[in-house]
This record gives C-alpha cells, structure tokens and sequence, in this order.
C-alpha cells in the first residue's frame, strides 16, 4: 500500500534522523518516503554462490523499455558482483525463484503467467550462449522441484501434475537435454521425500481423520505404513530429509511435546532422538552441511531468531559474523568445499545486508544491500511485545511508530495515533521481526502499525495452532480485537481511527471486521480475502484437494448441510449489512486460491445494498501483486483511501498507475485525486 501527503510531496532525501532522548520533532521536517522506493523492485537480492565458488548469482532489475525494469538473474565472478551481467530476458512479470545447477554451468528457475502459480521450470546454460530451455512446457500444468543432488549434477527431480490435476508425478529432468523420464506416478500422496541418490524413500498422505500418514516407498514404487501424525501435529511435524548414510531421517515432531523439535529417526528401527527444541517456539531453519547432510545449527523464533549451534565446527564461524552487523543473520548458500558462504543480515530500519564470508581466513567481505535508496531514509524501529488475550493466550505481536511521536524512545507516541493493525495471511503462518515495507511506509504516514500472531499462527507450538480451529470469524479475531485494546489502553492506537488491513486470510480478516465487529474500526482494506468459506473451499486449486479434510478440520465441512451452515456464521458476506464503514478491496483476476469471485460477490452484494466500496482489480496478477507498477498503483490508492479516513499524510498518486494494469470497475470516486480511469 502507498501514500499522499497533506503535506507537499517533497522528493526522499537520504539523511539521518536520529533524535536525542527527550527532544522534539515535527513530522512536516520528515520528508515522506515515496512509494516507489518501497515497493518498487530490489536493486539486488537472494544471491547465491555456485557449488565451485567462482561465480555467484542475484536477481536484479534490467530495463526492458523506458521506465520499465523487471528483475532477472544476474551472473559475475564472485569476487565482483559489480561485474555480474543478466542471463534472463523476462519482460513481463519478473523472476524470483532460481538456484544453481551442480554442474555450475545452468541456473534453473521458475517462472508461471499472470500470476495463476501454475509454474513452469527453465533452464538458462551459461557457457552457449545464455542458452534458456523451457523444461515443463505444459498449459495449465504446476511444476515443483522436489529434489536437487550433488551426485546427478544436470539431473533434478520434479513434480508435474499433467496428467492428474490432484497430484504431481515424479519425473527425473536432465536440465541440459529436456529428457524427461517417469520416476514415480503418484495416485494419491501430498508429497514425496527423496535423498541423495534420487530415490524416493517416504510419500506423505492425508487421512480420513485430517491427519498424515508417512508410507515408506519401496523398489517399484509400491508403498507400505510406516507411521502416523495425528491431525493435531500435522502442521508441526513433518520429515526433511536425510543423512548422508540415508539410514537416518530428520524431521521436524511435535508428537508427544507442544513445539516442533528437530529430531533424527531411525528408519529401521524407527527410534527417535532429540536434536533440538525450544519450549516456546518451533524448529525453524536448519544449516545442513552441503556434502556430509549433518544438522549443524537449528534457528528458532520466538520474538526474535535464536541459532542453537550443534556443530562446534562453525561455533567460531557464528561468534565472528555475529560481530560483523547488527540484525538477525542467516547463511543463505554455501560452496560445496564450505570454504565460502554467503551471510544475509535483516535489520528492522534499513535494508538487507549481504556478505561474502571466507571461513579460512574469518572474513566478511560485505557484497551489497538489497535497497541501496533506503539506507539513511528516516525509518523507525520495529518493536517486538506479547499481548496477552483475553483468554490468557500470548500473542506475540510487532509494532511500529512514527520516529517523530516517540522521541524518547520508550515505544509510546506522546499522544495516541491513528492506527493500521495489519493481519498476516495465511492463517497458518506467522509475522516476525526485520524491515517490513508496510510497516515503515505506514509510519511514515502517520500511523502506528500493528502486526499480531492470532491464534492459529505457526511457529509457536502446536497448542496455539490448534487453539485456532474452527475459531474463524471468532476466536481468532477475538485476539486482533484484543490487541486493538491494548493499543488504546498503552495510549498507543485512537480508538476512533483504527484501520484494519491485510491480504488472503488477512482480507477475509479485514472483511470480518467490518461486519462482526462494524463499530471498532473506521475503515478497511482487504486484499485478495475470501468472503464466503463455503464457495472458497469449493474453489481451491485441485493439488490442494488432497488437503481437504484437514480444512475441514481446521476452518469448517463445506460438504454437509450443518457443515454450510456452520461457514455461513462465519462468512463476512452473510453480514454484508452490517457493512458501515469505508471499504477497499484489491483482486488479482488470476488468483488460483481466493478467485476473483471471492471479491465480485461481496461487492456486487454491496451494491446491491447501496453500501458504497472501492473495487481494484489487476488482470494480470494473482494472489497478491506481483509487478511492482501493480503494488505502486494499489499503495497510492489505499494511501489516499487511509488518508481520508483515518487522517495520515499522504503522497498524492499522480504518476504512479503508469505502466500498472488497474482497473477500478467500482468507487474510483471515492478516492481523492483519483486519475480517470475507463471501466473493464
């Protein structure tokens, strides 16, 4: 989302905003940031070494027409990313997803059209030329990587769901030929995981119970029962992988405890021992060595990430690079010789940091930031607390403030601010700490934003999980009213300015509070939301159906006629006349989990109603906005919207639809300064 200022628009000036302890400032001398610098393409990020360390790869932007950049893959000599030229040519939506082959000559990537996530695998050889090969050219068909391998350098393991929708066969790719070749047709799992050798060792599939059952594979492909997961651990426990011997398997297991520990199982024998855990948080990332597969440091996250270190060989490794910057950092690839990695380093007020690491010679070489315009920008703080429900739950939450309202730097403005509380998709998902372009571009409005982990939220247990089923539209958003009233009460949040926002379960969020609770927030902005449970679980993409019972579990039976019932109490667009205060609602037309049909039917509703709404639509997005013209547009107009409403700053939109596809088929009229737009 993005801004307009009541103030003059004036252009981002890169200084330093500190304040001393007890001093005062007037939010007319911080210049607004603009949106494009926010939201706009990264100048370099996600960069990767190749498994021989002399090349290193990052997406980075090319200009494909004038004022027209999309990122693509970039290759140089390791030691000079500066040297680095594109090997891509996308034109359109921008690539985000690639890794280096083994044989350190091709980068595969991903790649789908429009947004509609049915992705298709490419193959780009460096040494012909940038020779790229489109290796699943299937219509309609979803490619997913399942297994990459140092021991088949040109070969990598993917799923394809051509010939059942519902599942994804294996098939062993040659990412140099396109020879393709069935490894195993799967009738009926949710997934496979297979080891080193590109043999598949367990497929995983849901049980009438919404539980999971683990079967081993055999010889031929023919499986028997190996173990169970009840439907309670199914979003905590799960296996990843193998040891380098393949006897051993890791996974992630909350049996028998509440957070998810990273144990080793004995695939035999089937004992279990303890790797690591954390009483308050799940096992998160893993550092794996590249060659040996050993587990040598597990990250956990509460509020804050936390690395617990299992190999004293990188003990040293760690102590170093913790000195090296400020944030939480991670070891984003490493050579095969683990003679080099390199680090990233999120910060919370400025951009990514990556590095170059030697571990031979304990150096950091700093490499680049992934948003060189950001740094110096006035950018504030992101602060982590537990808001307690009202039930006793502990709901880790995040705020931000504007850096003029809290110059003595205790985390309370010196008077209440209107408030964003801005919920997370999912649901089963989380917010965590580090640089968020909402949050800051939100404070710099004027607002304190609130982030908050509901029930339901991952990474906390299996309780907490748990402590969310069926509790759509009540329970769960119990806790995000709560945390609203603990805004109010720390003199943080005015009540009578408090917008709710967010996307996917975050917009069905925004829509719920709109219509359960239509009095306690002044306006709302939703995002690709559902608003009827029944028609969005009818309408899921089909490799998801396997899933279906665990949906009903968790969210409701949209099967039976008390199952329907049960989802229309909890669909916002049943209370569509309680609908009071403004609303804007943003829709990808190629969305494949929350159909534009999720948006058109509560605004036609409206309507109907004579409930005024502000519909923007993309047609060539999906779930969320991808190209950056599309998130620029839609920012300028939830800025104008948020303005209006609840009284931040704000930029005035003027250039920013260009190169966008918005459409606004209702409420263009709605937003100040508004550009004319024709109708779809």
């Amino acid at each position: 989302m993005n801004g307009m200022t009541r103030m003059m628009a004036g252009a981002v000036v890169a200084l330093s905003f500190g304040v001393a302890s007890g001093a005062t400032m007037d939010p007319n001398d911080v210049p607004l940031i603009n949106r494009s610098v926010l939201f706009g393409n990264p100048d370099r990020a996600s960069p990767q070494l190749s498994p021989d360390g002399t090349m290193l790869a990052f997406i980075a932007p090319v200009e494909v027409e004038p004022a027209k950049s999309v990122l693509n893959v970039w290759v140089g000599p390791s030691n000079d990313p500066n040297a680095a030229k594109p090997v891509t040519n996308d034109t359109n939506r921008g690539i985000r997803q690639f890794f280096w082959a083994f044989n350190n000559t091709h980068i595969v990537y991903l790649q789908d059209k429009g947004g509609d996530e049915n992705w298709r695998a490419y193959s780009v050889d460096l040494k012909n030329g940038n020779a790229e090969r489109d290796l699943t050219p299937f219509e309609g068909v979803r490619a997913e990587i399942e297994a990459v391998s140092r021991h088949f350098p040109d070969e990598i393991i993917v799923g394809l769901n051509n010939r059942n929708p519902q599942f994804h066969d294996l098939h062993r790719l040659n990412i140099t030929t396109g020879e393709m070749a069935l490894l195993v047709q799967n009738d009926g799992f949710s997934g496979y995981v297979v080891d080193d050798q590109f043999v598949p060792r367990f497929a995983v599939r849901f049980g009438p119970d919404g539980g999971n059952e683990w079967l081993r594979v055999k010889p031929g492909g023919e499986t028997e029962e190996w173990d169970k997961v009840p439907m309670e651990d199914t979003l905590t426990t799960q296996p990843i992988g193998f040891d380098k011997s393949g006897k051993f398997a890791y996974a992630i297991d909350s049996r028998g405890r509440d957070t998810g520990a990273l144990v080793k199982i004995d695939t035999a024998s089937k004992e279990k021992t303890l790797i690591a855990e954390d009483p308050k948080a799940d096992a998160g990332g893993a550092m794996v060595h590249p060659t040996e597969n050993t587990v040598q440091a597990v990250s956990f996250t509460y509020d804050r990430q936390r690395w617990k270190i299992l190999d004293e060989s990188i003990a040293g490794d760690f102590a170093y690079l913790r000195t090296v910057a400020d944030g939480d950092f991670s070891v984003g690839s490493r050579t095969l010789d683990d003679k080099h990695w390199i680090v990233a380093y999120v910060m919370d007020d400025g951009p990514v940091r990556y590095y170059r690491y030697d571990r031979e010679a304990k150096k950091a070489t700093f490499l680049f930031t992934n948003r060189k315009s950001i740094e110096g920008l006035p950018l504030a703080k992101m602060r982590p607390t537990v808001i307690k429900s009202r039930d006793d739950l502990n709901l880790v939450s995040y705020y931000t403030l504007p850096i003029w309202s809290d110059t003595d730097g205790d985390g309370k403005p010196a008077t209440a601010l209107p408030m964003v509380l801005l919920v997370h998709g999912g649901p089963w998902a989380r917010d965590g700490w580090g640089f968020n372009a909402m949050h800051q571009w939100l404070a710099n409005r004027g607002y304190a934003v609130l982030s908050v982990n509901f029930r339901g939220s991952t990474g906390f247990g299996k309780s907490f999980i748990n402590a969310g089923n069926m509790e759509w539209a009540a329970k769960m958003h119990d806790d995000l009213i709560d945390a609203v009233d603990w805004a109010v009460r720390e003199g943080i949040a005015d009540p009578k300015n408090v917008a709710i926002m967010g996307g996917s379960y975050g917009g069905y969020a925004t829509l719920v509070g709109l219509t359960f609770t239509p009095d306690k927030f002044a306006a709302g902005v939703d995002i690709v939301g559902p608003s009827n449970i029944t028609t969005l679980l009818n309408t899921i993409p089909p490799y998801w159906a396997p899933a279906i019972e665990l949906f009903k579990k968790r969210v409701g039976d949209h099967t039976t006629e008390e199952g329907r019932r049960f989802l229309e109490s909890r669909s916002p667009l049943a209370k569509v006349g309680e609908i009071k205060k403004p609303l804007l609602i943003g829709q990808g037309a190629n969305d494949p989990r929350v159909k534009q049909s999720e948006s058109d039917q509560i605004v036609n509703a409206m309507k109907a109603k004579n409930i005024p709404v502000t519909y923007v639509l993309y047609p060539d997005e999906g779930h969320g906005f991808a190209r950056p013209e599309n998130r620029t547009s839609f920012n300028a107009v939830a800025e104008a919207f948020l303005a209006q409403h609840i009284g931040g700053r704000y930029q005035p939109i003027e250039g920013d639809f260009q190169g966008s596809s918005i459409t606004i088929p209702a409420g263009a009229d709605q937003i100040p300064g508004m550009p004319s737009l024709p109708k779809p």
